[in-house]
């Protein structure tokens, strides 16, 4: 095997991310792009102005059209301002510093003239000539800031190799046009007493945050658009109509304060600040003869307590968002043919994501995402070039491209993080005495006192659940022992019995106890959470097991390392050894990880075991189960496969191996790459030698007892139609267990033949 790669030391990297002076930072049109970059000017720029001080920070960023979240017309924000580059004695090397800044590894090349549309405002720079070994622009030669002969048709550009520098924190965002500075925040006031206890607060007062008050919207000429935007940014799909008369009487006899005297929103705007807004002017008669806007919102089914309402509500089946840590996040997936595919980034903006996410039940879309941010998916990409105006009901009514194998890959996947409606489910459950903030002993609140959970059947499921309500990404651990953790205030133990399916949005809508009942009530038992904000995702590629497999009659003299790890049916046990065959049904297993981090085993190196028989370490003791079902969901045959060796295989082109199971090395599957279960190999089959001929269901489920976490389990489970004629062997329709529709699927479990189990 190839010895895998090393990456550069964390202490290398930091020197790197320092000398760089990354932050993230918000972009300022709805078309910028992703990693915005700040940094001190050095170079000698021209004189200062009083509002532009020499501490003032640069930033950079790429935009235009047509471009990859990697390339684009190079962007300067200086005194304020944004500006171009002019192209004149333009170079790879300028292009290799603009790179870094940007996270990127190196540049591939640069453009001229504007290759990605003009520019508007300043030309910042111009004869740049860098030497390459400049840790920023600003630190290269030039005729210095604003000092230019140039026009905007001699615009630079950049093309990054798409590479992250190691431990870079890649934001990929395309953020909003909007002056924050004005107004900060926006909220909905209750006035009705009975809204006031309710979450989330669907209806009340518009109230805008400025300078840690919170002030009022002269209500005259308020409009439907403005209502669409405002419950979109609080996480709404819809607005409704408000009953004016009542809130006129109310609101009269109070004293407000308007900071906004007008708004005149189109309704496409993912945020308040983005509308045209008049502010009150000192002085001046504010709101005369009207009162503060009120707007009433339609919540999702998600977040509507009224079950009746909850019904008639009904989000999108043709997408789907996958891969997020947090409600309302995760890589855009749409349905065409009845098989979910991913959506390209290319042009991928806020209006289009906003219309995912108001299908989706959610409000406009707080950030647009490039550059797979939310994991690569696997199998078709149905769209590309995405260009919703923002008033959409659904993506699919959007204009877009199809996609072509040149056009795009997984690596360019695009997602969203939507607006959602703000619950306060964050009180009601806490984690203390940790070392960190992202883990410890969890407690939560039951009969307004706290305390413990029991951690009898505490899974990883229930601690995904519980990071997600902190709103700290996805369970990395659950911990069932906490005695390691400070407990000089332990509280007493008030919840047991409790059970997830994973996707709840809080622990208290999981099953539990009525009563408390558990065993080792101990502070030291009590259940605990390690979370982060990137996980691993496995999902196993399904075309590969169905063009592998076929059927081997073994020798028994040959199978008793099966033996000895029960890799062989019950039935074996009473052959007559070394005498005899066993008939297997044998394929090939390609596991991806298509996560944002490294799929680890559990147990560290020092609990490892090890078989002497294959004279191999396992990892993980269950790593695989394979299944044959009947038509009844029952099963016929069964396999498993421990983790006897979990290292990467091959890797997607300019990702580097870092595991490799040879000497005692390190296990696991980078991000970006996939281990391979060849089907030669001991124990990768099911033992068929007591099925009958007919028609079956093959199971294969990685990682079935979820002991390492991961962001997605729905997809860990791959199907295939299965026809045996008691000589031969063949796989149809295999797929991942989320890749279809549920009406396909429903057909698949129901192929001809199958109800009967006799062969078609």
């Amino acid at each position: 095997m190839e010895t895998p790669s090393h990456r550069p030391s964390l202490a290398a990297t930091g020197a790197i991310l320092l000398a760089l002076w990354l932050s993230t930072s918000r972009c300022l049109a709805l078309t910028t792009p992703t990693a915005v970059l700040t940094t001190p000017p050095t170079a000698t720029p021209a004189k200062p102005s009083p509002s532009a001080p020499q501490s003032e920070r640069l930033k950079f960023r790429l935009v235009g059209y047509p471009r990859k979240h990697n390339e684009g017309r190079v962007e300067v924000f200086y005194k304020g301002e944004w500006g171009t580059i002019c192209d004149d004695d333009f170079s790879l090397t300028n292009a290799q510093v603009l790179c870094r800044q940007l996270g990127f590894v190196s540049a591939t090349g640069w453009t001229h003239s504007a290759k990605y549309g003009k520019g508007q405002g300043k030309i910042w720079l111009d004869n740049v000539l860098c030497n390459g070994g400049e840790k920023s622009i600003a630190a290269c030669p030039s005729r210095g800031w604003g000092n230019s002969d140039c026009t905007h048709d001699e615009d630079a550009g950049v093309i990054c190799k798409d590479e992250r520098i190691p431990g870079f924190v890649d934001s990929n965002v395309i953020d909003a046009h909007v002056d924050e500075n004005r107004v900060e925040e926006v909220r909905l006031r209750a006035v009705v007493s009975g809204g006031k206890k309710k979450m989330p607060v669907t209806e009340g007062v518009v109230e805008v945050k400025h300078k840690d008050s919170w002030s009022q919207i002269c209500d005259l000429g308020w409009t439907a658009k403005n209502t669409r935007v405002v419950c979109g940014m609080l996480g709404f799909p819809h607005e409704r109509k408000v009953n004016k008369k009542f809130y006129k009487l109310s609101l009269e006899r109070q004293k407000h304060h308007y900071l906004v005297h007008s708004v005149a929103c189109t309704g496409t705007e993912v945020h308040l600040a983005a509308c045209p807004l008049e502010f009150t002017k000192p002085n001046a008669t504010s709101c005369a003869g009207g009162v503060p806007a009120v707007v009433s919102c339609m919540p999702g089914p998600l977040f509507t307590h009224n079950s009746n309402v909850k019904k008639k509500l009904k989000t999108s089946t043709n997408v789907r968002l996958k891969g997020g840590a947090r409600t309302g996040e995760g890589r855009v997936e749409v349905l065409k043919n009845s098989e979910w595919g991913t959506v390209c980034d290319d042009r991928w903006g806020l209006l289009s994501a906003s219309v995912v996410c108001r299908e989706l039940g959610f409000g406009s879309a707080k950030e647009a995402f490039t550059g797979a941010r939310m994991g690569q998916g696997m199998g078709p990409i149905h769209m590309n070039e995405v260009r919703c105006v923002g008033l959409e009901r659904s993506v699919w009514t959007c204009p877009f491209k199809n996609v072509t194998k040149e056009d795009c890959g997984h690596l360019e996947d695009a997602a969203v993080r939507c607006n959602v409606p703000y619950m306060g489910l964050e009180h009601s459950v806490r984690i203390v005495g940790g070392r960190t903030s992202y883990e410890g002993r969890v407690e939560v609140e039951v009969g307004s006192r706290w305390g413990t959970v029991c951690s009898a059947g505490w899974t990883t499921k229930e601690a995904m659940v519980v990071c997600r309500q902190l709103g700290l990404g996805y369970s990395m651990h659950a911990v069932t022992e906490t005695w390691y953790w400070d407990s000089s205030n332990v509280t007493e133990m008030v919840l047991s019995g409790v059970k997830c399916s994973g996707t709840e949005m809080a622990l208290s809508q999981c099953q539990q106890h009525k009563v408390l009942s558990c065993q080792k009530t101990a502070a030291k038992f009590a259940a605990g959470v390690i979370c982060s904000e990137s996980t691993s995702d496995l999902v196993l590629n399904a075309p590969v097991v169905q063009e592998t497999v076929y059927i081997e009659d073994r020798p028994l003299h040959m199978l008793y390392c099966a033996a000895e790890e029960n890799c062989l049916s019950k039935t074996a046990a009473a052959a007559n050894w070394p005498y005899g065959h066993r008939r297997l049904l044998r394929f090939s297993s390609q596991i991806h990880n298509i996560g944002r981090a490294d799929f680890r085993p559990k147990a560290g190196r020092h609990s490892w075991v090890w078989h002497a028989c294959h004279g191999h370490y396992h990892s993980m003791d269950i790593f695989t189960h394979y299944d044959l079902l009947n038509a009844n969901g029952s099963k016929v045959a069964e396999g498993h496969k421990a983790s006897f060796c979990l290292e990467d295989t091959e890797c997607h082109e300019g990702i580097s191996k870092r595991y490799e199971c040879a000497n005692f090395g390190e296990q696991g599957v980078t991000v970006g790459c996939w281990d391979l279960y060849r089907h030669d190999i001991d124990c990768q089959w099911i033992d068929i030698t007591d099925v009958k001929p007919g028609n079956y269901i093959l199971q294969i489920v990685i990682n079935p007892n979820f002991e390492v976490a991961e962001s997605d389990f729905t997809n860990n489970a791959m199907k295939c139609n299965c026809k045996y004629d008691g000589h031969r062997i063949w796989l149809h329709n295999c797929h991942t267990g989320d890749a279809f529709s549920e009406e396909a699927e429903r057909r698949f479990d129901k192929y001809p033949g199958q109800t009967n189990n006799h062969i078609s």
